[in-house]
């Protein structure tokens, strides 16, 4: 199943708290320097997973300090049962495989409602953005891979990967599209008979 924008938000302050105790400013600093923003969400949505996690019982506050005329921080640290929670979760992300669907797939299984001078026309400009995003993050990899660790950079490796696999398939959609070979007639594909569920339809997998 896969994990809402706030899931996503307490699993990061969950990781940085199972590293060392710290308050959430120390923490949007070490997000920051890991280039890792987009799973940490707005400075506000991650203090508001502070202050769920900490409802819950999955942090707690370790110490209160003051420094001139600057507002308390509270340095917070994770219980036994957040480390656990972290830990489950985290095995759950990495072992099962998302079944949501990807807004792009959800596009693709509409696109008989275009004609093919406008699929063509919307893929190719995907096509471009693409090569783009690709180019933008190969030099991200070279640049950030003198700075860090490379086990902090793994999940911009896989994000290109899929950026380059999706780039090869919308290249060879295109060129079935344009030389016929995906035999598009939008009208006739809408109208076309749903075919019978199978007899193992309903029990959801095959009879025995």
């Amino acid at each position: 199943m896969a994990k809402s924008v706030a899931d996503l938000v307490d699993l990061t302050v969950l990781a940085l708290l199972a590293e060392r105790p710290c308050h959430p400013y120390e923490m949007q600093r070490l997000i920051r320097q890991r280039r890792k923003e987009h799973a940490a969400g707005s400075p506000r949505g991650l203090y508001r997973a502070v202050e769920r996690l900490e409802r819950d019982g999955l942090i707690e506050p370790a110490e209160t300090s003051r420094a001139g005329n600057r507002p308390e921080r509270t340095v917070y640290r994770i219980t036994a049962e957040g480390l656990e929670r972290f830990q489950d979760q985290l095995d759950d992300l990495l072992s099962v495989p998302d079944t949501d669907q990807p807004t792009f797939a959800t596009a693709v299984a509409l696109l008989a409602h275009l004609s093919p001078e406008s699929a063509a026309r919307n893929l190719e400009t995907r096509a471009v953005l693409l090569e783009g995003q690709i180019a933008e993050m190969a030099a991200q990899l070279v640049g950030l891979g003198r700075q860090l660790h490379r086990v902090l950079l793994v999940e911009l490796e896989y994000t290109l990967t899929l950026r380059r696999a999706e780039l090869h398939w919308v290249r060879a959609l295109l060129a079935d599209l344009t030389d016929g070979a995906l035999g598009w007639d939008p009208v006739a594909i809408r109208s076309a008979p749903v075919p019978a569920p199978g007899p193992d339809a309903e029990s959801g997998g095959p009879m025995t």
